[in-house]
């Protein structure tokens, strides 16, 4: 399943609490389990005004679904190429 980075601009989200930030993720999931169809959110990074969201979906318009009935913002979906990391170097 290809895997998607989203960037979201809320303004503040680094200063979101741990609340706020529980009731985004649990808003989330709801919508996840609701979509009927393969999806997962992998992981999220707050930083500054963004957040940077990790999914895998079949395509990025589910990915704009998912933000749509969640009330989040979508502001760039891009589908991931390839991984990279410090395994991809080598010995």
């Amino acid at each position: 399943m290809p895997t998607f980075i989203i960037e979201r601009e809320i303004a503040g989200a680094d200063r979101l609490s741990a609340n706020e930030l529980k009731e985004i993720s649990a808003r989330s999931n709801q919508v996840v389990a609701g979509l009927g169809v393969p999806y997962k959110w992998l992981t999220s990074y707050v930083a500054g005004d963004k957040i940077y969201c990790v999914h895998e979906a079949e395509s990025a318009e589910i990915v704009e679904r998912h933000a749509r009935e969640g009330g989040f913002p979508a502001n760039k979906v891009t589908e991931v190429a390839a991984f990279i990391g410090p395994q991809t170097a080598g010995a």
